[in-house]
């Protein structure tokens, strides 16, 4: 079977090669002082921010014409357990304009030590459950959020945060044999 050639579609014009570089200078001109580390790996760009300017980076990026990050793709977290601060909380950015996909990571610590980072919840409504899936699987707390609760486990859960890298792998509870 001979694979078929279009050659009816049109490059965007518009859209650079890469808009990464463009939001990196962006962020670079605006947020010197909070971006912690740029890393391209595998055409991939990931952009580590300080906790304290991540939302106004997350607005920026979403409401700058030439970034235009509009759709928040993911948004979970990564335990280092023995780093300080102990979560990533990780945003999965893509522009829909420029058809490009941006990474920003910033550093937070757990709930228990009174740590939190701000909400997304009110620049994308996507973010409004991801949040509250790192709330319930890792304790991570997001400040402003609008409705911060146990999504995927049950209310009255009391035995810690089960994505966590010391959470003991068969519970902390020991529950009956089933058949």
């Amino acid at each position: 079977m001979a694979e078929e050639t279009r050659t009816d579609m049109q490059p965007d014009e518009s859209a650079p090669a890469s808009a990464a570089p463009i939001a990196v200078a962006a962020l670079r001109a605006r947020y010197a002082d909070a971006i912690e580390e740029v890393v391209e790996f595998r055409d991939e760009c990931t952009i580590r921010i300080h906790k304290d300017a991540v939302h106004d980076a997350l607005h920026f990026l979403r409401d700058e014409p030439t970034c235009a990050y509009d759709m928040l793709i993911d948004l979970t977290a990564v335990d280092w357990r023995v780093r300080s601060p102990r979560f990533d909380v990780v945003y999965q950015l893509y522009s829909t304009h420029y058809r490009n996909r941006l990474r920003l990571k910033s550093g937070v610590n757990a709930l228990e030590r009174g740590d939190s980072i701000a909400t997304a919840a009110d620049l994308w409504a996507a973010a409004n459950w991801l949040e509250r899936e790192c709330f319930d699987m890792f304790g991570i707390n997001f400040a402003g959020h609008p409705d911060l609760r146990r999504i995927l486990l049950p209310e009255d859960w009391n035995e810690g945060y089960p994505l966590r890298k010391d959470y003991p792998l068969r519970g902390y509870k020991q529950w009956g044999q089933y058949h």
